[in-house]
């Protein structure tokens, strides 16, 4: 019975050495596995880096971009506002002459016999005129 005892103790110390040997191996593989990690992250933690350098980068033109937009569209406005005050000008420029358009058709309307009689007199006049001028060129020429 000692021997089985002795064997049953060879086997236990086997099957512990067998044990250690694979809890090693594990934990070795674990240890390189940890390694790569590790590398893998700080790659990705340089990488951040840059892109948080970059980012800010590039939220400061954002920024001064945003910066001259705002800037121009206040310039912008001012001008729209003037465009905005010569167009008032031109409606009531347009009013005032409509209005003294109205009041010479009006008063052409209420005058039209005297304008009629004063273009008739206009029209003899000119004709006369004309006569009068033939008659003084053909009288130069027969002398």
């Amino acid at each position: 019975m000692e021997l089985i005892g002795y064997i049953s103790a060879l086997i236990a110390a086997i099957a512990f050495a067998v044990l250690v040997i694979y809890l090693v191996k594990v934990l070795k593989e674990t240890q390189r596995t940890m390694a790569n990690v590790a590398n893998t992250l700080e790659g990705l933690e340089k990488q951040m880096d840059g892109i948080s350098v970059e980012t800010t980068a590039l939220l400061h033109k954002t920024n001064k971009l945003a910066d001259d937009i705002n800037h121009k569209a206040t310039r912008l406005n001012s001008v729209v506002e003037s465009v905005h005050s010569v167009g008032d000008s031109m409606k009531n420029f347009t009013r005032s002459i409509d209005a003294v358009a109205s009041k010479v058709h009006g008063a052409a309307e209420a005058n039209k016999e005297q304008i009629a009689q004063v273009t008739n007199w206009v029209t003899v006049i000119v004709e006369l005129f004309n006569k009068n001028k033939k008659n003084k060129n053909g009288g130069m020429r027969n002398e």
